[in-house]
């Protein structure tokens, strides 16, 4: 197939027009009914249904639409990239993480990286993690730190590699004056009646809550560290920390949880082609900084 037509035929599928395609590509409305029949004739199929309504996408070019539009995002990444050299960018690496990571995790790992490579420019961007992915697809980033829950079936992250960094459990974080504050394992369902702080409403905090067998009582919806850690200290919510925060949350009481507790897996995000020089070398770092959290196993106080 033609990489030029395949691109065509996306924008008259996308636009449902013939002539508002050829508007967007700067085209004749002749030269892109010609190119999409050109088209059709390579693939062996009709890809377009030319009805009195408006066209309509046959059952192949529904599926020919699909790989369209993976095209066009690499040819748009590629575009970024070949940019970047020629406006001399490329000793900028631009990272993505979610907050929790960004709390010591991510610095660690680009501290080492500049320890190696003294001259290269780092900038590190918050996201969540459902956001992080799109923005490594189309090179806005070039390398992203994200998670998911562990209970649940492992993501993958179309026209992505996901490469996996950290088994992670959570702990119970009390105020240091908690009346179980002292406990060495604390069960869940023994904080059924207390006041609750989680990110979402639909969360793993949540989620681990209801498995156990009670809907917690959210009296604080924030991702901002500083903002739970602050609600904990001062006795007005408990909520469930990651490892990755023990030194962060040092001034509260981080607990083990006795029983199934919850976990999540800590990966990487890269880009599925021409890679910025400085993403391996990063990456290694993530892996090195990593090992060393895994091992460490971070004592709880």
């Amino acid at each position: 197939m033609d990489p030029k037509r395949v691109l065509t035929f996306r924008a008259v599928a996308r636009n449902r027009s013939f002539t508002r395609a050829a508007e967007q590509l700067a085209l004749s409305q002749p030269s892109v009914s010609h190119q999409v029949a050109a088209l059709e004739r390579e693939v062996g199929a009709q890809l377009l249904d030319r009805r009195p309504g408006g066209l309509q996408l046959t059952p192949a070019g529904e599926l020919l639409l699909v790989h369209a539009d993976a095209i066009a995002e690499r040819f748009d990444l590629a575009a970024l990239q070949l940019a970047e050299i020629a406006e001399g960018e490329r000793a900028l690496l631009k990272i993505g993480a979610f907050p929790t990571a960004l709390a010591g995790f991510v610095p660690t790992a680009v501290a080492r990286l500049r320890a190696l490579h003294t001259k290269a420019l780092v900038t590190v961007d918050e996201g969540s993690a459902d956001e992080l992915p799109a923005r490594v697809r189309s090179g806005e980033l070039h390398v992203a730190v994200c998670f998911q829950d562990a209970a649940l079936p492992r993501q993958e992250h179309q026209s992505v590699e996901r490469r996996d960094l950290l088994h992670e459990p959570f702990l119970v974080a009390l105020p240091p004056d908690h009346r179980l504050a002292r406990r060495r394992a604390v069960r869940l369902t023994e904080l059924a009646n207390e006041d609750w702080t989680a990110a979402f409403t639909d969360g793993l905090i949540v989620r681990a809550c209801r498995a156990a067998g009670f809907e917690p009582r959210l009296v604080s919806l924030t991702r901002d560290q500083l903002a739970i850690r602050a609600l904990i200290t001062r006795g007005l919510a408990v909520t469930l920390a990651p490892r990755l925060l023990a030194e962060a949350f040092s001034d509260t009481a981080l607990r083990p949880i006795a029983g199934d507790a919850p976990e999540r897996d800590v990966y990487a995000i890269l880009p599925p082609g021409g890679r910025h020089p400085l993403v391996q070398p990063l990456l290694a770092a993530l892996t090195e900084t990593a090992a060393e959290l895994q091992a460490q196993l971070i004592a709880p106080r």
